[in-house]
């Protein structure tokens, strides 16, 4: 298991962002050389956690649990099949595009350490959005990644370090819990009434679907046991 390349994006002008200024940094190339990684903070005022790379548009993209977005290669791989085109590493957005790593069915609260020093967990994973769309050009996309439902991976920074292409993945924990990337994915967006499973997941979850998990619960209840 390894990261392919470390990719960074810098702020481009697009039709589709819906930055206030225009710009986005989905197009991302693979960095050469290091790259830092550190909790950018809050989301809102902590954009993405990797060094020299852009995050546009802080209402809804970067901040301490979208510090790192992980995509699989063979994932694209499978992409390029049903797409016809080429996808480079890089090609949605990810910031580590991963070989041999299970990534749109990794466990909420799994963690990975990369090369020596940086430790990322697992949060979320990627609802897909209008620049999205808009960046790779293809026509109802939005619906077809989401039914799709290969979602790649957001990540915390647990601890700090810095890392480089090539550089090994080793997964360091796996929570005894089932929820994944996939159906946190599902609980979100087309599956509403999974929300309360997430909860066994805790507080490793994105701290928005965490309080979206607990709103439906207060607002329809826990599920009765069969």
């Amino acid at each position: 298991m390894k990261v392919l390349t470390v990719n960074l994006g810098r702020p481009t002008p697009s039709a589709h962002s819906d930055a206030n200024n225009g710009l986005t940094g989905i197009g991302k190339q693979p960095a050469d050389g290091a790259v830092h990684v550190t909790d950018p903070g809050p989301k809102g005022s902590g954009g993405s956690g990797l060094s020299g790379d852009a995050v546009c548009d802080l209402r809804h993209h970067g901040g301490t649990d979208q510090a790192v977005y992980a995509y699989a290669r063979e994932e694209l791989d499978a992409w390029e099949k049903q797409l016809g085109r080429p996808l480079p590493n890089g090609a949605f957005g990810e910031n580590l595009t991963t070989l041999g790593v299970t990534v749109s069915h990794a466990r909420i609260g799994e963690r990975w350490r990369i090369g020596d020093e940086l430790v990322l967990e697992v949060t979320s994973g990627r609802i897909p959005c209008r620049t999205f769309a808009g960046h790779l050009g293809e026509r109802g996309w939005v619906k077809r990644f989401t039914r799709e439902g290969a979602t790649g991976a957001y990540l915390r920074v647990v601890e700090p370090g810095t890392i480089r292409s090539g550089d090994p993945v080793e997964v360091v924990h796996v929570p005894d819990h089932d929820i994944t990337t996939a159906l946190e994915f599902r609980a979100t967006t087309t599956e509403r009434e999974l929300l309360p499973r997430l909860l066994d997941a805790g507080e490793a979850l994105h701290t928005e679907t965490l309080r979206a998990a607990r709103a439906y619960v207060a607002k329809h209840g826990a599920p009765t046991a069969p």
